[in-house]
């Protein structure tokens, strides 16, 4: 059976608390989670497909994980590779940096010719600007504000795990 990599970093503990959420729903396949201040550059080469999850700091910074790792991901070749991706932000405190996180990977997989899938619509949000807009409809991936809307959360994993259930199917076959 073809597994999948999750990989992600968390400071407060919120961005694990989803990751737990993300892997408790999951049923497709196996999810192999990696904490990325553990990953190493071998790690992405196992999996042709990856989640990866953070959160975004400040104004507009990595998780400090992610941030470390960031030099390191740079050079990492994503050719063949499907990578769905989440972020949590606060988008009415820092909404000039709403998942901002997601946005600069997902500039580096596509630099290193990777395939983003799971985008996720923006519709439901109030936030400024973003480096994670996929257009002006969509998000390279799932947004969650745990700061101001948390009662949505959980529906979003779910409809968002649909999505990549159905993305995910085609090449686990």
């Amino acid at each position: 059976m073809k597994e999948i990599g999750l990989i992600y970093g968390s400071d407060t503990g919120m961005t694990e608390e989803i990751t737990s959420a993300i892997i408790d729903k999951w049923d497709l396949c196996n999810i192999n989670v990696i904490e990325v201040s553990e990953v190493k550059k071998e790690d992405f080469d196992k999996y042709n497909i990856l989640i990866l999850g953070l959160s975004t700091w400040y104004d507009g910074d990595l998780q400090s994980e992610w941030e470390s790792y960031y030099n390191e991901f740079k050079t990492i070749d994503f050719t063949g590779k499907t990578v769905a991706l989440y972020g949590l932000g606060d988008q009415y405190g820092y909404g000039e940096y709403f998942i901002d996180g997601v946005g600069i990977l997902a500039e580096i997989i596509l630099k290193n010719n990777g395939n983003i899938t799971g985008y996720w619509p923006t519709k439901e949000y109030a936030f400024e600007k973003s480096k994670a807009l996929f257009n002006d409809d969509f998000f390279y991936g799932l947004a969650i504000d745990e700061d101001n809307q948390p009662e949505l959360t959980e529906q979003r994993i779910k409809d968002w795990l649909s999505i990549l259930k159905d993305e995910f199917s085609f090449i686990l076959n």
